[in-house]
């Protein structure tokens, strides 16, 4: 068998792997992380519990798993964007193209917490990954004014950061930009602009020229 090809028994344990994190991602949508259940999932596909539980040993090793793949979603379509020369505003509609294209996908990782959850250290580490983008991005920007107090703060408050070299002001810029756009994007997924008769990607738009003349993008 040549290097990398993967057994029939391998293949099978993949596929039946992808298909319980399909049925995750349903009863996400229906009831939201929280109602994860690997018997429920177990149910739906017609096996024992202690069958699936070969497949994920916990609750928490296939909320992991998912926590897992929807950040490295979002790390690689930044990065993708990064590659091709892009600018902090392209940066932010790739961000909402992402989040409406599976707002459960959005919402997992940047809603509500899931009580009892603790994402490993590896998760954290590819969340570094999307803010090291966005930094390096606002980190090529020319200085915007003078330092404040909440830049001095930041000096001593940065392991959000993963350890990037960006002086305060920049920290405190792409903060403000990822801070607000998620909030605008938080509302419109959830709901909360249906029936008040605007264009919610205008909103982002304005919202995203305003952080462009505060910031100098």
């Amino acid at each position: 068998m040549e290097k990398g090809t993967k057994t029939p028994r391998e293949r099978y344990r993949a596929q039946v792997r992808a298909e319980i994190k399909e049925r995750a991602w349903e009863q996400i949508a229906a009831a939201g992380a929280s109602a994860l259940s690997l018997n429920a999932i177990a149910k739906r596909m017609g096996m024992s519990g202690p069958a699936l539980y070969r497949y994920f040993g916990s609750r928490d090793e296939l909320m992991t798993e998912l926590v897992r793949d929807a950040y490295r979603s979002l790390a690689d379509t930044f990065r993708a964007a990064s590659e091709i020369g892009t600018d902090v505003p392209t940066l932010a509609h790739a961000l909402r193209g992402w989040a409406l294209a599976d707002p459960h996908r959005y919402f997992l990782i940047y809603g509500t917490p899931v009580p009892g959850y603790h994402a490993p250290d590896d998760i954290t580490a590819i969340a570094s990954e999307i803010m090291a983008i966005l930094l390096d991005a606002f980190a090529a920007l020319p200085p915007n004014g003078p330092v404040n107090t909440f830049d001095a703060h930041l000096e001593g408050h940065r392991d959000w950061a993963g350890g990037h070299p960006a002086p305060p002001a920049v920290l405190h810029r792409a903060l403000t930009f990822w801070t607000r756009l998620h909030g605008v994007l938080s509302l419109e997924l959830a709901g909360h602009f249906t029936g008040m008769g605007f264009d919610p990607e205008q909103l982002f738009t304005a919202e995203l020229d305003d952080l462009a003349g505060a910031s100098g993008l």
